[in-house]
């Protein structure tokens, strides 16, 4: 072991006391965690070199791992440490973030796909999977013409975010890593892994319309900060069309006066493509549907008037 590695190796097994004081996921084991980052660091003299240059860098993504509750284990493929911007990054997959969001209970089960050229693929409403046929065989599907991914919550609902291959360059264009090679030609995952990091820009995209959990907003907070990826959603969800129409279901008094509003609610909204109103005003509306329908309790009896004296 090369004494850069050994010293690597002992600000890494340092952290154990504070890693485990901020672990989020008891099942992840910081000896286990701790073997991951030091055969990562001990694989390339990049990351090497770039670890020594900002030793604090690999403390911070170790502590990251324990706060997240992610694992580089690579046979999970979540998470990775990257040397970026001079430091070395805890980087986490797509297939972490949907795992992060399984496990705590945002969502039961999520898949993200490419599609190509010569696949057939349709969206069919907000609250319906959508259809994608293509022959697995087929060596010749053309190129990719768009990512997305479907989700389906604990209720039941289908969450689908779409983006094409357009709206997923426009994004790569602006993180540091595409800059980098566009200027320097320093190897980057757009470079290397586009599908990859589409399907990560467009899990972090469909993230906002899945039910909030503490340890999926700090990975994606961490991705878009300490990561270094600054790979921001620029859509701007309309609150005020949310909350007027929630507002409409919760003042309607009948359960016909509620329909009412919820098809004109649902037509708007549809033709405005707002995913997060519609999950909010669907809510809204079946909390207060199950409110109009339950009985009126029944009246106290009152006593009988006491009769004057004669």
């Amino acid at each position: 072991m090369s004494n850069a590695l050994q010293v690597i190796t002992g600000d890494i097994y340092a952290v154990k006391p504070h890693f485990e004081s901020v672990l989020s996921d008891r099942s992840i084991s910081f000896e286990r965690e701790a073997g991951f980052a030091v055969q990562i660091i001990s694989g390339g003299e990049y990351i090497l070199k770039v670890a020594m240059s900002n030793r604090q860098s690999v403390i911070d993504a170790v502590t990251n791992i324990a706060a997240i509750g992610i694992s580089l284990n690579p046979a999970k493929k979540q998470a990775y440490l990257v040397p970026r911007d001079g430091k070395v990054c805890l980087d986490i997959s797509y297939m972490g973030l949907m795992d992060l969001a399984i496990d705590s209970g945002s969502i039961k089960w999520a898949q993200a796909e490419l599609v190509y050229s010569t696949d057939v693929f349709s969206l069919n409403g907000f609250d319906k999977p959508p259809t994608h046929t293509y022959s697995p065989f087929n060596k010749e599907r053309g190129d990719v013409v768009g990512v997305y991914v479907v989700a389906k919550t604990a209720d039941g609902d289908y969450l689908t975010a779409a983006m094409s291959t357009d709206e997923i360059n426009a994004i790569r264009d602006r993180s540091s890593a595409w800059k980098a090679w566009c200027e320097k030609k320093k190897k980057c995952p757009w470079v290397t892994d586009w599908g990859e990091m589409a399907k990560k820009t467009v899990v972090k995209r469909a993230y906002k319309y899945w039910p909030k959990t503490e340890r999926l907003e700090q990975a994606i907070h961490h991705l878009n900060t300490d990561g270094g990826e600054g790979l921001a959603d620029i859509t701007v969800p309309d609150t005020a069309r949310r909350d007027s129409w929630v507002k409409k279901a919760q003042e309607a008094e009948t359960i016909a006066a509620l329909s009412e509003v919820w098809k004109a609610g649902v037509a708007e909204i549809k033709a405005a493509g707002d995913r997060l109103a519609y999950a909010a005003f669907k809510a809204e509306v079946e909390s207060r549907s199950a409110a109009l329908r339950q009985p009126d309790p029944e009246p106290e009896p009152q006593p009988e008037p006491a009769e004057a004296d004669e």
